[in-house]
């Protein structure tokens, strides 16, 4: 199976982050130029060194034109994008649907969904231009079904799955796959302090997520398309 990726060109998005520096570590092993983006600029340079194959984008993915700049710089820098990994979102819970206050629900929409709609707008016409592409969105097992308490949260996540699969109709006779992979609880040291009494190794570890968005993101999985792959360790 070839899931070298030597002299592609990805766009990380949320890549200061746990995951995200797990799936940087992963597309850097296998040989990929990369541009990293997240919000604050400082929490790039303290994750990551830029190289002549390493480019920091500081960005905010809610405002549409600083996305289309962000990535008119990596198409400047790299001369295309090979593949776009939207790892950014984020997790609320703890509001029953009729108390969900405004803010809860506009925070996560706008961070799940928005961003996805934002990124999409600035990468899909470029690689319609240079003849295909790979899409990997992060979705939620959670996703899947409602819960009590987060409603807002599946919601939101169910949403990214849906603009995933609709994407993925839109673009797939493009030669681009549109796919969308659903962890449980990721093993972070924020998870670990949240839920002290929980056996973290039942969660998935950020490497073992990274693997599966790395084979979506290769050659190997040029078949895959419109696909929710569950990831879920032994949760």
């Amino acid at each position: 199976m070839n899931l070298e990726l030597r002299d592609r060109c990805v766009l990380l998005t949320g890549a200061a982050g746990h995951l995200g520096k797990a799936v940087a570590g992963a597309f850097g092993e296998a040989g990929a130029r990369l541009v990293l983006v997240d919000l604050h600029a400082k929490a790039l340079e303290a994750a990551f060194t830029a190289s002549p194959t390493t480019a920091l984008v500081a960005a905010n993915l809610l405002d549409a034109e600083g996305t289309q700049r962000a990535v008119a710089q990596a198409v400047e820098r790299f001369g295309k994008i090979d593949v776009l990994c939207h790892l950014a979102g984020g997790f609320r819970m703890g509001e029953t649907v009729h108390e969900t206050s405004p803010a809860t629900w506009d925070f996560l929409f706008d961070i799940n969904g928005r961003t996805l709609v934002n990124i999409a707008r600035a990468v899909v016409p470029q690689m319609i231009r240079q003849g295909g592409g790979k899409i990997v969105t992060v979705g939620a097992n959670a996703a899947q079904k409602g819960a009590a308490q987060m409603g807002a949260y599946c919601a939101a996540k169910s949403g990214v799955i849906r603009l995933s699969e609709a994407m993925s109709a839109e673009l797939k006779e493009q030669n681009i796959n549109v796919n969308c992979v659903l962890p449980t609880i990721i093993d972070t040291p924020d998870n670990r302090s949240a839920m002290p009494e929980t056996d973290p190794a039942r969660w998935v570890a950020p490497r073992a997520l990274a693997d599966v968005i790395l084979f979506l993101s290769s050659d190997a999985a040029r078949a895959v398309h419109g696909a929710a792959i569950p990831v879920a360790g032994l949760s």
